[in-house]
């Protein structure tokens, strides 16, 4: 695969792990409906100017604009509240760790889904070694060593799961092109939050320019241009080595809420994080690759 692919992977890798970083310096002085809200319609405000500069057709049937609205529920409305909200009682860390888990739930709801990709004995292991290694981070909060909320971050592991529904809901989407599809789903979900962060939050007072900052950058960098990109480098090097994204997006979590933000991670959580890591690897069947490998020949 050539350099620049790997450099893109590696970006959009840190991109989406910085967002736990922004979402904390946006709850600073926005609600997290709000924070969310805000994310998701510079987002889509990015996604519509992109497919009307290049002309591309958006129109869709009725019925597809009804799947385009749950998957948008599911895809963007619902896991990127759970995050911020999650994120009032847990480290930004803590939520790129938890974000890891998205493969994982991929592999289980797919398993269930009808028509979807049922796990083989790779994946199961992938699976097992996710949760033993989610267990493993946050056991030591349990016991009060750590800084987030046990009970929070396994409820925020409700937005992978969210992920993981919309992600078998794509098949359901064939017809319909990716910056299009983002495009609708986004506005769908906007329209579905407004009236939540209005009733539950208030008029938004936004007065400090690292709040606009973090907003333009989460919409229109992050979501925008970043779910573009993605479209864009799937068909050129392969869902396997693009699944590499999931590997780097909590390594920069971590890193940018420990650097900047003084969060703690505790030795026993950098284990389950590794963990987790060889999980996604069996998953992907990378590490089964490379075991065959290294068979002798004889």
């Amino acid at each position: 695969m050539q350099y620049r692919y790997w450099a893109i992977i590696f970006l959009l890798g840190f991109g989406w792990g910085s967002t736990f970083f922004f979402n904390e310096i946006m709850l600073r002085e926005l609600g997290p409906f709000t924070t969310s809200f805000g994310r998701i319609a510079f987002g889509a405000l990015g996604c519509w100017i992109w497919v009307l500069l290049r002309h591309e057709r958006t129109a869709v049937p009725l019925r597809m604009a009804g799947i385009l609205a749950v998957f948008g529920v599911f895809q963007y409305a619902l896991p990127l509240t759970i995050f911020p909200y999650a994120q009032q009682f847990i480290t930004s860390s803590a939520a790129g760790i938890v974000n890891a888990m998205m493969p994982i739930l991929v592999v289980i709801i797919s398993h269930i889904w009808p028509g979807g990709e049922k796990a083989i004995w790779s994946k199961s292991v992938g699976v097992m070694l996710g949760f033993t290694g989610i267990m493993i981070v946050v056991w030591p909060e349990f016991e009060g060593l750590g800084e987030s909320n046990p009970w929070a971050m396994l409820a925020a592991i409700s937005a992978p799961v969210c992920y993981g529904i919309s992600v078998n809901m794509v098949r359901y989407m064939d017809g319909v092109k990716r910056t299009v599809m983002t495009a609708w789903s986004l506005l769908f979900g906007t329209l579905l939050l407004a009236p939540v962060a209005l009733i539950i939050e208030g008029l938004p007072v936004v007065t400090r320019a690292e709040t606009w900052a973090s907003l333009v950058i989460v919409g229109f960098v992050l979501t925008s241009a970043a779910f573009i990109l993605v479209f864009w480098l799937i068909p050129r090097v392969g869902g396997t080595s693009s699944s590499v994204i999931g590997l780097i997006t909590p390594i920069s979590a971590i890193w940018l809420g420990v650097v900047f933000l003084n969060e703690e991670l505790l030795f026993i959580q950098g284990i389950g994080m590794a963990v987790i890591a060889v999980g996604l690897l069996c998953i992907d069947g990378r590490i089964l690759r490379l075991g065959r490998k290294a068979q002798p020949f004889g």
